[in-house]
């Protein structure tokens, strides 16, 4: 397991464990890894999939591997395009050398574009699918999907922040381009089936719930469900560039991924043809539509150890620290200077607007750091 720390790779990994699979988690520091609640359930590896001469010394340590689930990349990062191709190639080599049968990568739906103006992640993800397929290597499962949803999801957490920090939002056309969403726990549902060859053969597969709505809808939905009023403004003179770097200055996500995801959603993001759904038999109760999948991430109070979650919507300890929105991280930042006999009234800001909320939030963000939230060229 590459990317074991990230939001979908922890969640992930607590699932093959409960599978009954024998699991590797590979990354750079090891070490990194004992904050994770199934720590003592894992075998470790260290693993740099940057540098070659790692990933070859990281599958002889490792043993026999079946499969490799593939979760790396730079996204956000100078660069990233580059470094997350020749990352792929090392780990396809190295894996084609240590006898891997299968490779299970996931990543994003790659729309028609006949102009050839696809955005610098959606082509990334394509040329990473193309460098973890060479010839004599294994057998690659390549799952596409759009925006995932769960509670610390950089998908959800963006939604959630603009959800609630704009009480009147601007509405470009590119907004309204249809987008098909899926749960996290759906995603889990799948890339656990991807690692069976018998029940999913190698392959382009693209995976999404079972509706097709849009970012302008998705908002709807949200307000609906939180509980936070907004209107909306048509803004047809704003781009995704532009948008871009107002996510970037208005939202705690880190700007740079913010910005490379934004520029996405120019593109209409629906699954081709029916994906998984033939192949692997739905969860008992269906795939999750949206009303549910976030309800379940709003219904998320208190981050617990990734593998102690009772959903995995919910927010796990290791999520980043900018995720759970800014209520929450105001009673974090409050909780640590607040005597435990007034903690009870931490309570209190469950009630404070979001706007609000959000302005205090940055305020102190860049208070504390003393920098601003991006930097101007």
């Amino acid at each position: 397991m590459t990317g074991a720390t990230g939001y979908v790779g922890s969640r992930l990994v607590t699932a093959l464990v409960a599978d009954g699979h024998e699991v590797l988690t590979a990354t750079r520091e090891p070490a990194r890894l004992e904050r994770m609640g199934w720590f003592d359930d894992v075998t470790p590896v260290a693993l740099d999939a940057s540098d070659a001469e790692s990933v070859h010394e990281a599958f002889a340590a490792a043993g026999q591997v079946d499969v490799v689930y593939y979760l790396v990349h730079a996204i956000g990062q100078p660069g990233f395009r580059d470094a997350d191709r020749a990352a792929a190639g090392n780990v396809a080599a190295a894996a084609k050398d240590a006898n891997v049968h299968r490779i299970v990568y996931l990543g994003g739906f790659v729309p028609d574009d006949p102009d050839g103006a696809l955005s610098e992640h959606l082509t990334s993800r394509a040329e990473v699918a193309q460098a973890l397929t060479i010839d004599g290597g294994p057998g690659v499962v390549w799952l596409g999907a759009a925006l995932i949803f769960g509670a610390g999801s950089t998908s959800f957490e963006m939604l959630r922040y603009v959800g609630d920090r704009f009480p009147v939002i601007p509405i470009p056309a590119w907004m309204d381009n249809p987008i098909d969403p899926i749960s996290i726990r759906d995603v889990l549902h799948y890339l656990v089936a991807a690692a069976d060859a018998g029940q999913v053969p190698a392959g382009a597969y693209d995976i999404a719930g079972p509706d097709r709505t849009s970012y302008h809808a998705l908002l709807k939905t949200y307000a609906q469900i939180s509980g936070k009023w907004h209107t909306s403004l048509p803004a047809p003179g704003v781009n995704t560039a532009l948008a871009s770097w107002i996510t970037a200055v208005a939202l705690p996500v880190p700007e740079g991924l913010a910005a490379d995801l934004v520029e996405s959603l120019d593109h209409p993001m629906q699954a081709a043809g029916s994906g998984l759904r033939d192949l692997v038999p739905d969860p008992p109760d269906g795939l999750l539509p949206v009303e549910e999948a976030i309800t379940r991430a709003l219904s998320s109070r208190r981050p617990l150890p990734v593998n102690a979650l009772a959903d995995p919507h919910h927010l796990a300890d290791s999520d980043p620290a900018w995720a759970g929105g800014d209520t929450l991280r105001l009673r974090r930042l409050a909780g640590r200077v607040t005597p435990s006999v007034a903690r009870p009234g931490l309570a209190l800001f469950d009630a404070v607007p979001g706007p609000i909320a959000g302005a205090l939030r940055t305020g102190l963000d860049m208070l504390i750091t003393l920098t601003p939230k991006v930097r101007l060229a």
